[in-house]
């Protein structure tokens, strides 16, 4: 199985602003949600990281060896990175939200991220088929897993939702990828999911 896990929480994260390639570290909620993680999911045979510091640090807490994996970076948000999501022009929410080929300034499409999370699914496929492979990574990169594993457009993006601590799982056979369980988890301070 391939278990699709968001990292913890940082304060960009509480703030609500898009993050995309910068790279904060995770809060002390962060922390505990990654122990949690470590805690609650199978014992896996692999764990592989974007290589941004808040999914290291949660991949840490797993205690085995990390691969990192740029393939499961965060989508590059460029110019947008940091703002709010009100700070974005409603001409660019339209364009991105429609055009899965535009990449907002400096930044990358959905069609560039689904190719390389995409590559990167496909090469875990094996090892997920017959162990538990964990991937610590962002909202957009499991999105894309998603829609990889569905066979649907990126554009799905827009309909998802995924919380920080949370795990989707996409189980591999002879016929191809399953989705099992998607955004399940989000441990929160208080225990309350």
């Amino acid at each position: 199985m391939l278990l699709l896990v968001r990292h913890g929480e940082t304060a960009a994260n509480v703030a609500g602003v898009l993050l995309g390639r910068a790279d904060p570290s995770l809060t002390d909620v962060g922390r505990s949600q990654a122990r949690w993680l470590a805690e609650t999911l199978p014992v896996p045979a692999l764990v592989v990281s974007s290589p941004l510091r808040r999914a290291r640090e949660t991949a840490a807490a797993f205690g085995v060896d990390v691969v990192v994996d740029e393939r499961w970076n965060e989508l590059d948000y460029g110019e947008l990175d940091g703002l709010a999501p009100s700070g974005v022009a409603e001409g660019m929410w339209q364009r991105w939200r429609s055009d899965v080929s535009f990449a907002p300034p400096g930044g990358e499409s959905l069609d560039q991220l689904s190719r390389r999370v995409g590559a990167g699914c496909a090469t875990l496929a094996g090892a997920a088929a017959t162990g538990v492979v964990v991937v610590v990574t962002h909202v957009s990169p499991i999105k894309a897993a998603i829609a990889w594993t569905l066979g649907v457009s990126e554009a799905i993006s827009w309909k998802m939702w995924v919380e920080d601590a949370s795990v989707s799982r996409i189980d591999f056979d002879a016929s191809g990828p399953t989705l099992r369980w998607f955004n399940r988890g989000g441990w929160q301070p208080d225990g309350a999911r």
